[in-house]
C-alpha cells in the first residue's frame, strides 16, 4: 500500500517540532530542531537567524532532511529548501503562523528569514504493534 497525500499532510500537521538536518561546508551532517507547518502541496516552512548553521548550510547547499516523531511513529522527509521571495513567501507565513502563533513574536528579530522545503522522498514508518512502512515519492 502506497503513502498518501492526505496521510502525510495529516501527520505532520500533528507535529509542529521537525529534526532538520543540512550539510556542513567539509560535508559533515548537522541538525537541529525547528518549529515547523506543513502547506497542502506538502511544503515545510520554518523560520531561523541568518547566521545559523543551518541557515548557511541551506543556503550553499538546500538538499535537507526532517525527521517528525509521534509515539511510535515516526516520518523522514528529504527534500530541497530555498528562501521565498516576498510574493511567494506571504501564503506560506499564513501556513506557518496558523501552525506556529508564537511564531508572531518572532517577527522583528534581527536578521530572521523563513525557507520552504519541497518533497522529493517520504517515508512513514509504525513500529507499534501493526509495523509498517510506506513512502512517497516526488518528481526531480
Amino acid at each position: 500500500m502506497t503513502l498518501t497525500k492526505q496521510e502525510v499532510l495529516a501527520f505532520l500537521e500533528g507535529g509542529p517540532l521537525g529534526a532538520l538536518a543540512t550539510v556542513s561546508r567539509e560535508g559533515m551532517p548537522e541538525a537541529a530542531l525547528v518549529n515547523i507547518a506543513v502547506t497542502r502541496d506538502l511544503e515545510l516552512v520554518f523560520e531561523t537567524i541568518q547566521t545559523t548553521r543551518k541557515c548557511v548550510n541551506l543556503r550553499r547547499n538546500p538538499k535537507a532532511a526532517v525527521v517528525v516523531w509521534r509515539g511510535d511513529e515516526t516520518l523522514q522527509y528529504e527534500g530541497v529548501a530555498d528562501e521565498p521571495d516576498r510574493h511567494t513567501l506571504v501564503p506560506l507565513l499564513e501556513s506557518y503562523f496558523a501552525a506556529q502563533p508564537e511564531a508572531l513574536n518572532h517577527c522583528g528579530w534581527p536578521g530572521l528569514t523563513y525557507f520552504r522545503l519541497r518533497p522529493r522522498w517520504i517515508r512513514l514508518s509504525r513500529y507499534g504493534r501493526t509495523f509498517s512502512v510506506r513512502e512517497l515519492a516526488f518528481a526531480a
